[in-house]
């Protein structure tokens, strides 16, 4: 399956997800340090109503900053309810002109892993489809802005619940949303990781 079905696919599952919480939980904290629920939505969708004269328009703003041109879009979107976050989801969900760089692997792992920085701090686990997540594994190698290759460097990680192992060096094992997680950054995730490597992958994570 093309990487940009499965950016479709996660990014409508992420919608239909968000429409099951409650009020309240949209304020909880993340594993996005400092951003609640309503932040992260917001972070993920403030590119997709942008054509690409307003595109232009923001990065210019921005100083040609990915990092400030995506502190603009979410001062713009996390102020606006929660309806209407989950609405411009829904009616973007193949990812638009950032979020689809790379033949749509940017937005899939975007969506993929932000809708874990969610449901993990609020307790609502799911079970990623197993192809959906060992593409994901295999693109975030890919990806720079993820940061897996620093954080693998001298490890070898191998999934657990999906033909996936790459690296070479001592072992860190676990559940590939795990994986995923922490060579992401996200600390929480290494608490459910083992083997010799799992310590060296936990110092190499935020949070």
């Amino acid at each position: 399956m093309d990487v940009r079905t499965l950016a479709r696919e996660e990014r409508l599952d992420f919608a239909d997800f968000l429409e099951t919480l409650a009020p309240g939980q949209w304020d909880h904290p993340t594993l996005c340090t400092g951003w609640n629920v309503r932040a992260v939505v917001a972070h993920v969708v403030s590119y997709d109503e942008l054509d690409g004269r307003q595109l232009a328009r923001r990065f210019a703003r921005a100083r040609l900053s990915l990092a400030r041109s995506n502190e603009i879009g979410l001062a713009e979107y996390q102020v606006r309810p929660p309806e209407e976050l989950i609405g411009v989801m829904r009616r973007h969900p193949q990812p638009g002109r950032r979020l689809g760089k790379f033949g749509g692997m940017v937005g899939f792992l975007d969506g993929l892993i932000h809708q874990q920085d969610i449901r993990r701090p609020l307790g609502l686990p799911r079970t990623i489809p197993a192809a959906r997540l060992r593409r994901a594994l295999e693109l975030s190698l890919r990806a720079p802005p993820v940061g897996v290759a620093r954080r693998l460097r001298g490890l070898r990680a191998v999934a657990t619940d999906v033909d996936w192992a790459v690296g070479n060096g001592i072992e860190v094992r676990g559940p590939g949303e795990a994986l995923l997680l922490a060579l992401a950054g996200r600390g929480a995730a290494a608490d459910d990781l083992t083997g010799p490597g799992a310590t060296v992958l936990a110092s190499r994570t935020t949070g």
